[in-house]
Parts: C-alpha cells; structure tokens; sequence
C-alpha cells in the first residue's frame, strides 16, 4: 500500500492540476469570442481538449481522495489507468490518427496477414471507443487487402496507437499453397497524428497536383459513375495520397489534404531523426528484418513483441483486438 501512495502521490504531482485548470480557463475565453465559431473544426477541437482536461483533473481529484482512504483496490485501479496518461505527454498524442495497413513481403499470405491485422484493430479501436472511418483501401486480387488507411477518433488515439507504427510478422501454415507448407509473410503499420497545419511548412496550392477518378469500392449509385476518387500529389515531395471513401469529392479532397499533412510533418521528423542519429552513428534505416512483433501460429503458438519482450500464447486473443497489454508495456518503454 505503501509503494502504491508513492505512485498515486508523484501522478498528482506530475500532472500539474493548476496548469491543465488555467489551459481550460484559456479554451473558455476563447470560445466567448464571436468569432471562435467560424471555424467549426477548430472550435471543435478546443471543445474537445477541454472536456478532455475536466475528465483528467476529475480523476485527479477522486485519486487524491482515495489517498486518504484504506482501499487498495480502487487506488491500484486508478493509479494504473492515470499513470498510463503520464505516459501520453507528446505534442500529439492527444490528436486524432490515420492508421495504415500496407501488406509486405509474402505475395497473397501477406494480403490476407494485413486483412487480419486490420480486423485485430477494428476491434480493439472499438474496445477503446473509438470512431473510425475508412479513407482508402486496395484488396488484393486472389484475398486480403493490399492497403487500408483509416481515420481514428477518440481520446489519445495517437498517442495509444503511435507504438504499433513499423514491421509485423506472420508465421504460419499458408492456407493459399498447394502443399500447406510454413509461410512467413510481413505487413507495415504506419501511425500519423492527424494535424491541421504543419510547423515551418507552407503548403501553396501551386506545390498540389489534383487528379480525380473513378472509386472502385462498392456503395452508392453514385460512386462508380462519377470521379468522387482523389489522388493528391506534392510535388515539392513527392508525396502521393488518395482517398476514395464512398462520399462526395470535395469530402475526398479534405482527407487527402489532411493525410497529406500529416504525412509532410511525419517526413520532417524523419529526416531530423536521421540526422541526429547519423552525428551520433546510430542510424540504421527500417527494413523486412526489424520486424517489431510476430505473430507466430506454427509450429507453436505465440504472438511476441520484439521491443519489450512481452508475449502470450492466447494468439486468437490477440487477433481478436486484445492487443492492450503490449500497447501499454510499448508506452512505459518509451518513456524509458
């Protein structure tokens, strides 16, 4: 109980109750301007970000009260769900995520790896709440999906789901040879905070190319008869994005933008992390065999994470969307 206070006592401490009070007496100001409301999004947002901080500074107080109080259940409950916050200090862990899924190396075993990762996060989106929408998708041609990008609302979606950004693996008897033989197939995760404008970067519509076409995903009347489909391309960068969600172009348009976005913000921390790490000699660029978790299903069963060691062999939980234990220990480990 004794170590348990001492953790209750440095969240309190750490979480600056007073600050996150005067961040939501500022969103209160602002938001008794005439004008706050102009930009809906935005004033959106704010809105957003102050419910957020009411939520947090109550569970502070309730923590403090329990304190004081001889039950070791709810305090260990609560210490635990708050120091999780702790953890989710970055600029944009409190923002929406665009999440992808790119199948890799392993022809049609990789496809339908990356349709499986995508069920597994489905579901744990909707364990934690969590919206979301598809942006774009490309099925593969025999199973499976070549690629998937998603729009995650909710609280601290980035923030939670940074950590699964990188390699996955899958070790398993294929279902699509002849001769069941083991197949090892990869798929990429990619995990971007959704921002609205990108520090020191001014995006000038001369710098985009639109091009628009024809959805090929199913739905309404609409949908394959006219060019709702948006391929959006920097050209400074180099950086192409579509996004053919079955809804209106300008709709299309406006997730392009954002996934455009966030992908320049992504490239620029990048490019600052390579340089950084080639002064100090560390860098060593991502490839095939960094692979941050397997998910093996034969000869044994085991799902491991290859950065903090946690594993279980309740594979089919895990792809069921039970993925929060090594979503936390990822957390903690990056905090160091």
């Amino acid at each position: 109980m004794k170590e348990l206070i001492t953790r209750a006592e440095n969240i309190l401490k750490k979480a600056d109750v007073e600050k996150k009070k005067e961040k939501i007496k500022e969103i209160e100001t602002q938001s008794m301007q005439p004008d706050f409301w102009n930009d809906n999004e935005t004033a959106a947002q704010k809105m957003q970000e102050m419910a957020s901080l009411q939520k947090e500074i109550e569970e502070l107080e309730k923590l403090k009260s329990l304190i004081s109080q001889d039950d070791e259940k709810k305090l260990d409950y609560l210490v635990e769900e708050l120091e999780n916050y702790l953890y989710l200090s970055g600029k944009y862990d409190s923002s929406n995520a665009i999440f992808s899924i790119h199948a890799g190396q392993g022809g049609v075993d990789a496809m339908d790896f990356a349709s499986m990762l995508f069920r597994m996060y489905t579901r744990y989106f909707e364990s934690k709440g969590y919206k979301f929408e598809m942006l774009d998708s490309s099925s593969g041609e025999e199973a499976g999906i070549k690629s998937a990008t998603i729009l995650v609302e909710g609280e601290f979606a980035y923030g939670y789901l940074k950590g699964e950004q990188g390699v996955h693996r899958l070790v398993r008897l294929s279902p699509f040879n002849a001769n069941n033989l083991r197949q090892t197939s990869f798929a990429l995760v990619e995990v971007l905070p959704q921002i609205e404008e990108v520090e020191d970067v001014t995006i000038s519509e001369d710098d985009l190319q639109w091009d628009f076409f024809r959805s090929g995903g199913h739905g309404g009347q609409n949908v394959n008869k006219v060019s709702t489909a948006v391929r959006l391309t920097h050209k400074p960068s180099g950086i192409v994005v579509t996004s053919q969600s079955e809804r209106h172009q300008a709709q299309n348009r406006d997730y392009a933008l954002k996934i455009l976005k966030s992908k320049l913000w992504a490239k620029m921390q990048q490019e600052r992390r390579e340089k950084e790490d080639a002064i100090k000699g560390e860098y060593q660029a991502p490839s095939w065999g960094n692979a941050i978790r397997s998910y093996v299903l034969h000869p044994y069963q085991l799902v491991k994470d290859t950065r903090t060691g946690v594993e279980t062999g309740n594979v089919q939980r895990v792809l069921d969307g039970g993925i929060d234990e090594f979503v936390t220990a990822e957390l903690k480990l990056s905090q160091g």
